[in-house]
């Protein structure tokens, strides 16, 4: 009961978190959690990323990154939440993306509020703006760098789950969320554990949670 209690609260911070920074956008908005990038650079092009993302992308990453915390309490390895960029070439260029969600435990390779080592594991929450570029070429980009595994969720409540197998990322496991109980294809307590970290667990429910309220 009191972890239930305890989701709810972190729930609704998220959400009134999310409302203000949609509201009044990231200029006038200093909250860590929630804080964007300015911008990216692939291949030497900036892309702006100065507008706040839409209130429920915000939620679901959220969402999965306390999770994720919870489950990396105690570990050398540690969360990030679209505030750290990841320089996935830093003896070529000095490209960078700052991921929605990414699990670091080379914490040597940290610097600032930059990282240039290889992640272990990264989400990225789809939105108007960048919905292309994270199915191309952020997907390449990161199945290039050596990340183990890779999320891209949608707001509408789809999850498709990239294992890296021999260098390529391969499909695993793609869900549309059907959270309505008297349906036959109900899943809204299928449940996911992260490949690395078969202990951090997760429902498809418990992702999209407060997405529709």
């Amino acid at each position: 009961m009191k972890e239930l209690i305890k989701r709810k609260i972190i729930l609704l911070s998220s959400i009134k978190s999310c409302y203000n920074l949609v509201k009044k956008g990231c200029d006038n908005v200093r909250m860590a959690e929630f804080e964007r990038k300015k911008n990216e650079k692939i291949d030497g092009i900036i892309y702006d990323m100065s507008l706040a993302p839409e209130y429920r992308h915000c939620i679901i990453n959220g969402n999965i990154y306390t999770t994720i915390r919870q489950g990396l309490k105690g570990s050398i390895c540690i969360v990030s939440i679209e505030n750290l960029d990841f320089k996935y070439h830093p003896h070529e260029n000095d490209d960078y993306v700052c991921p929605d969600i990414m699990i670091i435990c080379d914490r040597k390779h940290l610097k600032g509020g930059a990282y240039n080592g290889t992640p272990k594991f990264i989400v990225e929450t789809l939105s108007h703006s960048t919905a292309k570029r994270d199915k191309t070429e952020k997907k390449d980009i990161y199945e290039k760098a050596g990340v183990e595994e890779y999320w891209i969720v949608s707001p509408q409540g789809s999850v498709e789950i990239y294992y890296l197998e021999n260098g390529r990322y391969i499909l695993e496991q793609n869900y549309m969320l059907q959270d309505d109980k008297d349906d036959e294809d109900y899943n809204a307590e299928t449940e996911i554990c992260l490949k690395a970290f078969p202990h951090i667990k997760m429902t498809l429910g418990e992702i999209f949670e407060g997405v529709k309220e």
